[in-house]
């Protein structure tokens, strides 16, 4: 993976910063900032697929081990919102999307790979003309087909047209509250396109769940989206920290900060409870973690019972709509892209590919930083390599760590990203972030207070 000019500053006076956490005024300030950097197209048009990318002579036993369990396929960047934390910057359809007849031949290869679930994202995958088609394939496939969308467009029609195809289930981004859902989707009126989408697919029989942004915004209103959820019969909820990619690097005021977790991790072990009283089913994304006193709570369910390293690569697959191949669907194209479906064979790009073979080959040595001389290393090797790559433009540092983040606490420290170069404004782009330790103003308040109780 590239290398990057990386700087991680130590700081012993606390800094001048906002207050922690936001209060109202401060919220209100947030919620009605501008879109940034306007001189930027709201959706650039994605640079043309790399093709004829190299891949190894020799296939290895620990490549044919691993096979993709669960596949996360943008059928198209084509989109009719324009989120403000969008890491692909969606909107405008790839200039050499696959075509039909080049969707189905995928599909059959996911299937002799085995491949178990499929889930359509976009973009807005409904956008595509044939996406019912595509639903249709997979399902005859002998695979789940599953969409994720946010739902602006999710009408009674599409519904069921995609019931009648064999939709499984359709996920609904809910980010809060109506204000703070519009907010962040961009569009006024998102969040009761939203709620329709969840009453409009539940009528036509396909089973509904919600996935949610976590960030300085949404997080004190979800114990709300729970409600929601909830109230319109959801399965189950995905959350996952909102990362520093695409139009998210350009406001990093709304991204939490490690230190967050603090706050952050309770009240998840909090809405677990409610989650398991209502019948809704938590479901934690990569970078909800890691190994900190909730973990066995929140993904206790999960075969180790635990979260693990990263399974891009090794249980996931990520395809775009160009037929791009990647481990992740979330990492960034350029440098874990790893082959073109229109050059070589699914079963090649998975087996002999040096990006999606990343997670199978790395080892403690790769890690950097705190992660390096954790504890948790060779368990966890730095969690997800998404989060800790759009920071700092290599992997194996991820300060969004709920024991990392305890483990400074109690040092009297905490750790803050520093936005120093702003992302070009390309889809799946990132800027540059300085990693901050300094000290805890919590902590040193604390000290003062018993001070002045003891005097």
């Amino acid at each position: 993976m590239p290398g990057a000019s990386l700087s991680v500053t130590l700081c012993t006076a606390v800094t001048e910063e906002r207050p922690d956490p936001l209060d109202q005024e401060q919220r209100d300030a947030m919620m009605g900032n501008a879109r940034p950097r306007t001189s930027l197209p709201i959706a650039p048009e994605a640079l043309p697929a790399r093709r004829h990318l190299p891949l190894a002579d020799e296939v290895r036993a620990i490549d044919r081990a691993y096979r993709p369990i669960y596949a996360v396929w943008e059928i198209t960047l084509a989109c009719d919102l324009t989120c403000r934390h969008c890491g692909s910057r969606a909107g405008k359809a790839r200039p050499d999307e696959l075509t039909t007849e080049e969707c189905l031949d995928l599909v059959r290869q996911m299937a002799e790979m085995e491949v178990k679930e499929v889930s359509l994202i976009g973009g807005e995958a409904y956008l595509r003309d044939d996406w019912v088609e595509i639903v249709r394939a997979i399902k005859d496939h002998g695979m789940i087909p599953l969409i994720t969308s946010g739902g602006r467009g999710f009408t009674k029609e599409r519904a069921r047209a995609g019931a009648e195809a064999g939709l499984a289930s359709v996920s609904i981004s809910i980010d809060g509250l109506e204000a703070t859902h519009d907010r962040l989707r961009g569009v006024a009126g998102s969040h009761a396109s939203a709620i329709d989408a969840l009453k409009n697919l539940r009528e036509a029989g396909v089973k509904v769940s919600t996935n949610t942004q976590i960030n300085r915004l949404s997080m004190p209103e979800l114990p709300d989206v729970l409600d929601v959820i909830a109230e319109h019969g959801g399965h189950s909820w995905q959350i996952q920290l909102t990362v520093a990619m695409g139009r998210a690097a350009d406001e990093p005021d709304v991204l939490l900060q490690p230190y967050d977790l603090i706050e952050l991790f309770p009240l998840l072990a909090d809405l677990k409870e409610r989650c398991d009283e209502k019948g809704v089913r938590l479901w934690p994304g990569n970078n909800i973690g890691y190994f900190g006193p909730y973990e066995a709570a929140l993904k206790g369910t999960m075969p180790r019972g635990h979260m693990a390293s990263c399974g891009a690569g090794r249980g996931t697959l990520g395809i775009e709509a160009d037929g791009t191949i990647k481990g992740c669907p979330s990492l960034t194209t350029t440098e874990w892209g790893g082959g073109n479906i229109r050059d070589n064979s699914l079963k090649d790009i998975w087996e002999r590919s040096e990006a999606l073979r990343y997670t199978r080959d790395r080892t403690v040595e790769d890690l950097w930083g705190f992660c390096r001389d954790c504890y948790y290393a060779d368990e966890c090797r730095s969690g997800c390599t998404w989060t800790s790559q759009v920071l700092f433009d290599k992997a194996g540092n991820n300060p969004y760590c709920h024991h990392r983040a305890l483990e400074h606490q109690r040092a009297g420290k905490r750790e803050r990203v520093v936005r120093v170069k702003e992302a070009p404004g390309l889809p799946f782009d990132h800027g540059e972030f300085d990693l901050i330790l300094e000290d805890d103003p919590a902590a040193a308040g604390a000290a003062s207070t018993n001070e002045g109780a003891s005097s």
